[in-house]
């Protein structure tokens, strides 16, 4: 009777969250029994679970209770108590954190090999972030922290990126999703993703907040490739504009009568420039059947032209003539 008398019983149960990271934590009771009618205080972006001999019992949400039979009926039950019961009990008591915890890495430490529709079987790498809270406690406790004191953040990482590394492999392969459109689209491959991973994440009582995928790339022996790529795609556009650039520096040499060394200087300005028109002009060539082939170079005729104009071979209005035939005829 002198030992019931001297043993403290516990009256008042919280748990202030004083260490960042910890996702399930539980309340040391030791030998101590819990007092009826003792105070429950769960704060918010917390709840409580109260398990009997590995059963989990009541669950409550963010708020203060007196706890009895009337607040602890799952317990009641378990423990055959009877309405009128005054008696303390033992119970083990854990609190789960709900805050959602935010700025969670990921990434692909290995490529993923897929099929691509337009470059065939690419291997990639992916990085992102995303976010997750406890939504189920009685799954959490069931499936990841246990009986445990304490159960992290830290410790359950490699276990989410193991999921959304699945996830992004089993959805990769489906070869629904070209590479290009993912990098272009990476808002709607995030949500895409996180459909995916919402059921895996469930299943281990927690909530996907957000999924974010940062980025997106490739080896470099394929980014090479599609450097070089574009290169050539750029230098074809460069071709267009240098055709572009000779045929209206002729043709203001045309509008001009004394323009021909202006025209001159603004067709052979650069070596691009100018192979890029004997190469326009070997195209004309070809559609006129051959009979250009053998024509002489516009530049050295117009000189030519020129020096019999010095001369006084032929009049000047004759120059002019010819030259407006020479320049209708490479225009």
């Amino acid at each position: 009777m002198f030992d019931l008398f001297k043993k403290q019983f516990i009256e008042v149960i919280e748990w202030t969250e004083d260490q960042n990271g910890v996702l399930a934590y539980r309340f040391p009771t030791m030998d101590q029994e819990i007092k009826n009618g003792a105070q429950l205080t769960v704060r918010d972006s917390q709840m409580a679970v109260f398990v009997n001999e590995g059963n989990i019992a009541d669950i409550f949400s963010p708020g203060r209770y007196e706890l009895s039979t009337k607040t602890l009926p799952i317990l009641t039950t378990l423990m055959n108590w009877d309405k009128a019961f005054k008696s303390p009990f033992k119970s083990d008591v854990y609190f789960f954190s709900t805050r959602e915890q935010i700025d969670q890495r990921w990434g692909t430490q290995a490529p993923i090999t897929f099929r691509d529709k337009e470059f065939g079987a690419i291997r990639l790498r992916a990085f992102g972030t995303y976010s997750y809270q406890i939504e189920e406690p009685s799954t959490f406790y069931q499936k990841i922290s246990g009986s445990r004191e304490m159960y992290t953040v830290s410790e359950l990482d490699g276990q989410l990126r193991s999921a959304i590394v699945t996830s992004i492999a089993t959805k990769l392969g489906k070869g629904e999703t070209p590479f290009l459109d993912m990098a272009a689209n990476q808002q709607d491959f995030s949500e895409q993703l996180k459909k995916e991973l919402d059921q895996p994440f469930f299943s281990y009582g927690l909530k996907l907040a957000t999924f974010l995928v940062q980025s997106v790339t490739l080896p470099e022996e394929l980014q090479a490739y599609l450097d070089k790529q574009s290169s050539m795609n750029l230098v074809g556009d460069l071709k267009r504009y240098a055709q572009f650039q000779a045929a209206d520096s002729i043709s203001a040499a045309a509008q001009n009568g004394g323009g021909l060394a202006s025209a001159g200087v603004a067709m052979g300005a650069g070596a691009v420039i100018g192979q890029t028109f004997a190469q326009a002009m070997q195209g004309n060539d070809s559609q006129s059947g051959g009979q250009a082939a053998a024509m002489e170079d516009p530049f050295e005729l117009l000189e030519k032209l020129q020096g019999l104009l010095k001369k006084g071979v032929i009049s000047q209005e004759e120059f002019d003539a010819k030259k407006v035939e020479i320049l209708k005829r490479i225009s």
